[in-house]
């Protein structure tokens, strides 16, 4: 039987870890898996953007999430990911999460298409609706990666249709004046998810989008620091949960990385420009440093160069000389040194400029 959605607290969007020639890496997932739910986190992701779903195969898909409900068992909620560009490829996955016993599935906004907020409703997630009955749907806004928007007023008809169907969205718009309108449109029944950790916080303490919690890419190497911090929120101490939010704050920062690089064109000109490196890419990094998973990412994502790969080792290194408290979970699950890890540049991989 399934367990009850929960639209609150934290929800790792796992990360799926690559062997080096590209194959899942079932053991590490695992590992994975039983390191966050041990944590405390409220539920697991499998199969989003942080687990690189566009380039997963179906049977590569339907297995990671089906390994995920397996492996959670009673611990803890499975929000599946099983949004598509095509309804049907939705439709599928929807309700193979659900004959698995799915707590809910997450889909996101058709990337690439490029429909209108009309046709997403329309279209998209009410024939997955429809098609797919006894499961709760969370529609996914990340108009930065899809290119296109469920619009706030299609949201609300969607919710208010049916709130135990569409119990939840997750917000990674980066727009506050969207999630209040979202807020006023679908009133207080309607769960807002913060879909960037670092919004997660002034997403919680403004009180006309009163966010519930995470679907968090941090969960993946502090998900004890984003439970306790989005628990302290919801309990109303302030205080506390921006204390935590500060310690583990240089993390929150760098779901993406730029820096500057340089392009020397043949017959020798040399160009300056800035590249951009977006999630999963720092996270594994991060994770592959520290020993948890390997560093490979499914191309044409691959591997960053030294001065974002130090960019990320900064960041972890003032957690740990800041609140090690919080990277200390890591050593204990996984048996390495984070300091020695932090140190060792041969633990560190480094991509060509």
């Amino acid at each position: 039987m399934a367990r009850a959605f929960e639209a609150r607290g934290v929800w790792p969007a796992l990360a799926t870890p690559f062997t080096d020639d590209g194959r899942i890496d079932a053991p590490a997932y695992e590992r994975l898996i039983r390191f966050v739910v041990d944590q405390g986190v409220t539920g697991v992701l499998p199969c989003g953007t942080t687990g690189e779903s566009p380039t997963l195969s179906w049977e590569e898909h339907d297995l990671l999430v089906a390994s995920a409900i397996e492996l959670v068992g009673d611990a803890c909620g499975v929000l599946a990911g099983t949004g598509s560009n095509n309804t049907q490829e939705a439709i599928h996955g929807t309700d193979h999460a659900r004959g698995l016993g799915a707590s809910a599935a997450l889909l996101v906004d058709c990337y690439y298409n490029g429909p209108s907020s009309l046709e997403l409703r329309r279209e998209y997630y009410e024939r997955v609706l429809k098609a797919v009955p006894d499961i709760p749907i969370v529609p996914y806004v990340i108009p930065g990666r899809s290119g296109c928007a469920l619009g706030a007023e299609d949201l609300a008809m969607l919710h208010l249709a049916d709130p135990k169907r569409v119990p939840a969205v997750k917000q990674a718009t980066g727009d506050l004046d969207r999630m209040r309108y979202d807020r006023e449109l679908c009133g207080a029944s309607l769960a807002i998810m913060s879909g960037d950790d670092d919004l997660t916080l002034p997403m919680m303490n403004d009180p006309s989008i009163r966010a519930s919690g995470v679907i968090s890419v941090m969960g993946n190497l502090v998900p004890r620091a984003m439970s306790d911090m989005v628990a302290a929120r919801a309990a109303g101490e302030i205080g506390r949960a921006g204390e935590i939010a500060s310690k583990i704050g240089p993390l929150l920062k760098i779901v993406g990385v730029r820096v500057h690089g340089t392009r020397v064109l043949p017959g020798g000109r040399e160009l300056r420009v800035e590249d951009k490196f977006r999630n999963p890419v720092p996270l594994k990094t991060m994770m592959a440093g520290l020993g948890m998973i390997g560093a490979y990412c499914r191309r044409p994502l691959g591997p960053m160069p030294r001065a974002a790969v130090d960019v990320c080792r900064g960041a972890l290194r003032a957690v740990w000389e800041g609140a090690p408290e919080y990277l200390r979970p890591i050593e204990e699950h996984y048996g390495v040194s984070v300091a020695e890890r932090l140190d060792d540049d041969a633990a560190w991989p480094i991509g060509e400029g």
